[in-house]
């Protein structure tokens, strides 16, 4: 059994080690009760999220007493930064694996298995099997001679959405961010190794490519010396089969006129466009190690606009980050309420061991971030009812995610508007018969805060 933390990038590293798992002929199973060996796949991106990793790796321990389970393993960034931490206090945990190199997990299992305690966080320091073999082994099909084949993955969410990873880790060095520290460097998958995962997704039946990396705008700058991101989604484009491509973690300082032309022309690329710009006070986006300038982004927004009437932006915000004044706050207001976003989470500032802002001068009162986290979020409420509002009687293609629990005629769906998890629902009324990865026509009925409700009209 498995349990995956965190976000999309750290999902697809959890279905590639089911995947590897599979090849070694291990069954997998949704009830930890049943479970021999359980893993938990962590994220400890901020300190909430480090909490909920370290409640999560307790209570799968807890299987160790009163069910099935034999070995517990933990993957993922909280064993990737804290790896001797857990691995002294954590008796429970009986092996770790650093996120360069999960896809060794049908190894580890197997060491695991024979008795072995392991630390696995870089290539070369997994002990030796014992004299007679590994206890797992790979299917002989399972290793492919093609340097750039897909790597095995079992998909564990609806089949019709599935998430394409571009690339590892990040060099932007944003002063709150511990991604770097965790993750590593930016390094770009290549090209026709996204292109095959792509064309292996939509064998499977995915009709929504949800492309995603730390930094996707980068992408191919360190492979091949240039950025390759609106090459790519031409190539993505063109694989049949593929209905939606929607384009996440954007940067404002590497989105290229190229790119939004690709946005602008392309087909099956969502008018969605999700861009993190973190503040609007130029002073704390330097502190920030921002790379980018408030005139640009303003210039990048409008060209959008501009280009693409029908755009959806999606930004977040850092509020509460060390020296943020009164001032600052009202300039990120005036900025939000000038700029009219579809859709933007707002985040209190955390306070990261080992980055540059948490020794920062300036620290923000808990009170005051939440009380500013809670002012900018009803801004933005009030502005996503009003853009809602004005989306009443309009015609949207939307896929079908399944039904409400209050009802079986109103289906849950969205439309290019809203990205899996993060955004909002369209609530479809007297819908019935239908299944997930339908893709109907609607008409929006009532817009609200953060959800609509619509009349299927196809």
């Amino acid at each position: 059994g498995l349990v995956s933390l965190g976000c999309p990038k750290n999902l697809v590293d959890s279905e590639v080690m089911l995947g590897v798992i599979e090849q070694y002929g291990i069954e997998i199973t949704p009830d930890p009760g049943q479970a021999d060996i359980l893993l938990v796949n962590t994220c400890a991106f901020i300190e909430s999220a480090k909490q909920e990793s370290i409640d999560n790796i307790l209570a799968m321990a807890e299987y160790k007493k009163a069910g099935s389970c034999r070995h517990l393993v933990v993957t993922g960034c909280l064993a990737q930064r804290y790896a001797e931490e857990v691995f002294q206090e954590m008796p429970e945990v009986d092996a770790l694996v650093g996120t360069n190199v999960f896809k060794d997990i049908g190894q580890v299992i197997g060491l695991v298995l024979e008795g072995h305690r392991v630390l696995h966080m870089k290539d070369g320091d997994l002990p030796e099997a014992a004299e007679h073999g590994d206890p797992v082994q790979p299917a002989a099909a399972a290793v492919s001679a093609d340097p750039f084949a897909p790597d095995p993955r079992k998909l564990t969410g609806e089949p019709y959405s599935a998430y394409l990873k571009i690339a590892e880790g990040c060099n932007n060095r944003c002063s709150y961010c511990a991604i770097p520290l965790i993750r590593g460097p930016y390094v770009s998958k290549p090209y026709e190794q996204v292109l095959a995962e792509a064309r292996d997704l939509a064998s499977r039946g995915v009709k929504e490519l949800i492309v995603v990396a730390q930094d996707t705008t980068v992408y191919g700058a360190d492979l091949y010396g240039k950025l390759r991101l609106a090459e790519l989604l031409k190539a993505l484009n063109d694989i049949d089969g593929i209905r939606w491509i929607r384009v996440m973690y954007l940067y404002p300082n590497t989105f290229t006129d190229e790119l939004i032309e690709a946005f602008a022309t392309l087909p099956k690329l969502c008018h969605y466009v999700d861009l993190p710009l973190q503040h609007a006070s130029q002073r704390l986006l330097h502190a920030m190690n921002r790379h980018d300038s408030m005139a640009h982004t303003k210039e990048l927004l409008a060209k959008l606009r501009r280009r693409i009437p029908d755009i959806v932006i999606r930004t977040t915000f850092i509020v509460g980050f060390p020296g943020e004044t009164d001032e600052d706050f009202e300039e990120l207001k005036r900025f939000v309420e000038e700029e009219r976003f579809e859709n933007a989470g707002v985040f209190p500032y955390s306070r990261e061991e080992g980055t540059q802002a948490a020794e920062m001068p300036g620290q923000v009162p808990d009170d005051v971030k939440e009380e500013r986290y809670n002012e900018l979020m009803a801004i933005q409420a009030g502005i996503s009812e009003e853009l809602h509002k004005a989306e009443e009687g309009k015609e949207l293609d939307v896929v079908v995610e399944g039904y409400n629990e209050d009802g079986e005629n109103l289906a849950e769906a969205r439309s290019y508007r809203e990205a899996p998890d993060i955004d909002g629902m369209i609530y479809v009324e007297n819908a019935p018969g239908l299944k997930p990865g339908d893709f109907i026509r609607v008409r929006v009925d009532q817009g609200f805060d953060y959800d609509v409700v619509a009349l299927r009209v196809d």
